[in-house]
Formats: structure tokens, C-alpha cells, sequence
């Protein structure tokens, strides 16, 4: 049910329009002026206000303006003894619905508030949408509280709050989209478009259509004008994942949008202006990429003025039992399983492996086995079989001989550490060397 305030010193149409308000199904609360509106605003969830112009303790104008301020989904529809223009136009600056003369009330008062309770409802649903996608995509909900991630995610919600350029690195599936949403919807932009492109998915000729649209004629089949993604995500952000992946001439239009906010689009003569902010990401090493020609050296320090670097999923294993747990939850959710748990040497063989493919390849594991268990508790026999073999070992001594095959020496110790879970006294104990000889290995490969 909606709520209308009426704010009227003439108690008589106060009293008046309250009756004919009710019989509409509108609940209705009444004040005499300007404090006692604001007070019933504070008290009450008001949906439309009904205000007159000139009130003992002030104007019904300069009131519309501040309640719009402070509450803006709040329809004002202001009421005057005597109309003139000037006042009219104030008021609907200020925000105000609507501004009739009294006498005219009683026919158009009705329609009116409907049509301002519909614009309510409208900006209510639109508020409560963004809401969800801020809850959705904030930083709350990154799982996991290993100290590589708090860390990471401490450096994100600082530059959230600037419109700098960020350049997103780590391994494949590290959650490089997660953080660019997550600054995005933290920041100033939030309300705006936040689009994203894979720079690695597209032909040169596709993808510079794709960032910077076309003008009809620029080629066949260009019939008409296209906008691209830059112009689309105008005043929000543009993510452009594995930017390590884009032609060098691409690069080129990219770095003027950096530096003058603009660009040309394809077959067109007159630069586009723009207000974008750009969060990149790359699995490659860029460095690397400019000493091979591959990537522009002016490019990479325009975009990497604050670089965040996510740790792999090897580096976080204290977050891996809770990133299965939510993941169980959505897929079973998803495939109508009632799985409630998951067995200790599960989560003992997920913790012993090097996940190459980070939390991505976590999320298939997770899935394979709620697609295998017929019960209510994953358990070992539904992984990949690589990741059985971890556990069928019966002792210590056939644990380190398993370790012991591992081609690289710290893939080899990276596995003794997640098997031990952190502790360097068991791993140096399974390695079978000294626990300094531990500490200096682990600096050495920078193994946390």
C-alpha cells in the first residue's frame, strides 16, 4: 500500500483530501508544516508527498528541494492557492512531480497520484536491482580469508574509490573479472554500465568494431551506424580481459582513449569523446610482451597505473574448503541435489593439488562430483582420477615417494606443504631434510 503525506496548514482540505486519498486505498499521514513534514518523512516510509506552497514556517518549494536531496524516490506534487509561472517552474526544477491550483485538486488530484505512485514503484524496483548487483559483485562477497586475498582485496577497494586505470594480473582463472565487478560497482561509476570484452575472442577487423563501432558505408554491410562498447559503457567502465592479446595497431586507437578520451571509429573522420574508466587484464607477462615487440611500452604505463597481482589457488589452500563448500551449495541448488557435505579426505586430496587451473578448475572439480553423488556427501571416489591416486597411498613413505615423481622441485615441495597444511615441521619431516633447509626452499621458491 502506498503512503501519502499531505503537508497543509488549512486543516479542513487537509482533512478533505485525506478522506478522498483513503477511499483510493492510499494510507495517509498528515502535518500542519515544514518540521512536522520532515519529521512524518523520518517516521514513515512516504511514497508521495502533497505539499502546499506557502506553509507557516516556510515554502512548499524550497521543501520539495530538500526532501528530493535527501530521499529521491519520494513524488512531491506541490498545491497553491494562486499559480504563476515563475513558481511552477521552480518547483519542477526542484524536483517536484507536479504543481496544480487549488480548486482543480479534487478532479486531477487522483490521476495525479496514481501516475506518481507508478513512477515510485518504478524507481523503487529499479533501486532495489542495483542494489542486488551491489551486493552481488561486491567485495563481501569474494570468498575466502587466506592472507594473499586480504591483501589483494585491500589494495582493490583502495583504488575502488579513484577513477585510476588498473591492470589486473595472474593465472588463468583467478578470478580477474570477480575483481574488476567488484571495483566497478564499489566506485563512483557504480550506477553506470560496467562492459566487458575478451580482447583474445575476436579477429583484429571484429574486435575494433566491437570496442569502437563503425559508420554506415565503412564497409559491406555496414547499412547503418554502430556504436561500440566504449561509446556504450560512456561515463561507466570497460573491462578488456587479456589485453596482453590485442593487435598492436588496436593498441595504438586504445592509447588515445587513455590519454584524450576519444576515438575514431572505423570509417569514420570526426573523433568520438568518451568518459571511460579502464580496468585491464592480463595472464601474460607484459614486460616480457614489449621486449618481444608484442605489446606497447607507452600502453602498458598508461594502464598499469595501479597493478593488482592475484595469487593462484595454490598459494591460498586455507581458502579452498570454503570456496567448495559455496560452490557445492550453488551447483547442487542448480541440479536440485540435496548434497549437504563433504568428506574430510575430499577436501584432504583438493588441498594436495597444484590447480593449474585455479578457482575455475576448482568450480569443474566440484561439478563433476555433484553430477557423480547419488548420496548426500561428496567423497573421494568422484574426483578425477589423478587426485584418487594422491589418497590411495597407505603410509608416509608412499606420500613422499608420490611427491618425489613430481617433475620440478617446487611443484614437489608446493604438494608436501598442502598435504601438511602449512605445517613445516611435518613437510620437512615427509621431505626428509632439515626444517632450515625448508625455510630457505620455501623464500627460495617463494612458496607461502
Amino acid at each position: 500500500m502506498n503512503k501519502v503525506l499531505i503537508i497543509d496548514d488549512e486543516e479542513k482540505l487537509r482533512n478533505l483530501l485525506s478522506r478522498i486519498i483513503s477511499i483510493e486505498g492510499f494510507e495517509v499521514v498528515q502535518a500542519v508544516d515544514c518540521k512536522t513534514g520532515l519529521k512524518r518523512i523520518e517516521d514513515h516510509d512516504v511514497d508521495v508527498l502533497i505539499c502546499d506552497v506557502k506553509l507557516p514556517d516556510g515554502s512548499g518549494i524550497s521543501l520539495s528541494k530538500k526532501i528530493k536531496e535527501n530521499h529521491p524516490t519520494i513524488e512531491i506534487i506541490l498545491l497553491t492557492a494562486y499559480g504563476n509561472i515563475p513558481d511552477s517552474v521552480q518547483a519542477i526544477k526542484n524536483g517536484a512531480f507536479d504543481y496544480i491550483t487549488k480548486g482543480d485538486d479534487n478532479n486531477k488530484i487522483i490521476p495525479l497520484l496514481y501516475k506518481a505512485a507508478e513512477k515510485v514503484a518504478l524507481a523503487k524496483k529499479v533501486s532495489k536491482l542495483e542494489n542486488q548487483l551491489y551486493k552481488k559483485y561486491s567485495f563481501e562477497n569474494i570468498i575466502g580469508k587466506s592472507k594473499p586475498l586480504t591483501v589483494t582485496i585491500d589494495a582493490a577497494r583502495r583504488v575502488s574509490a579513484t577513477d585510476a586505470t588498473v591492470l589486473l594480473t595472474g593465472e588463468t582463472g583467478t578470478g580477474k573479472e570477480v575483481f574488476a565487478q567488484a571495483i566497478h560497482y564499489a566506485g563512483s561509476r557504480s550506477k553506470q554500465s560496467f562492459i566487458a570484452i575478451n580482447c583474445s575472442a575476436f579477429s583484429k577487423e571484429l574486435l575494433e568494431n566491437e570496442l569502437f563501432g563503425h559508420k554506415a558505408g565503412a564497409f559491406t554491410g555496414a547499412v547503418k551506424d554502430s556504436i561500440g562498447i566504449f561509446e556504450e559503457a560512456n561515463n561507466g567502465t570497460v573491462f578488456l580481459d587479456e589485453i596482453g592479446e590485442m593487435p598492436l595497431e588496436l593498441q595504438a586507437k586504445l592509447l588515445r582513449v587513455l590519454e584524450n578520451g576519444e576515438f575514431l571509429k572505423v570509417g569514420d573522420s570526426k573523433a568520438t569523446k568518451i568518459n571511460v574508466r579502464i580496468i585491464a587484464a592480463t595472464n601474460r607477462d607484459l614486460q616480457k610482451e614489449i621486449l618481444l615487440g608484442h605489446f606497447r611500452e607507452d600502453l602498458f604505463f598508461r594502464i598499469a597505473i595501479f597493478q593488482i597481482a592475484l595469487a593462484p589457488l595454490r598459494e591460498r589452500i586455507s581458502d579452498i574448503e570454503e570456496l567448495a563448500s559455496f560452490f557445492l551449495q550453488v551447483i547442487s541448488n542448480k541440479m536440485n541435489k540435496r548434497i549437504l557435505s563433504i568428506s574430510p579426505e575430499y577436501i584432504q586430496a583438493l588441498k594436495m593439488h597444484t590447480w593449474k587451473g585455479n578457482i575455475r578448475e576448482l568450480k569443474n572439480v566440484i561439478e563433476r562430483s555433484v553430477i557423480l553423488t547419488d548420496g548426500t556427501e561428496l567423497n573421494s571416489s568422484t574426483l578425477p582420477l589423478e587426485m584418487q591416486q594422491d589418497l590411495t597411498l597407505p603410509d608416509n613413505a608412499k606420500i613422499l615417494s608420490a611427491f618425489e615423481l613430481a617433475s620440478a622441485e617446487k611443484i614437489h615441495i608446493q604438494k608436501v606443504m598442502n598435504y601438511s597444511n602449512g605445517n613445516k615441521t611435518e613437510a620437512a619431516r615427509l621431505l626428509n631434510i632439515a626444517l632450515t633447509t625448508l625455510y630457505r626452499k620455501l623464500e627460495e621458491y617463494k612458496i607461502k
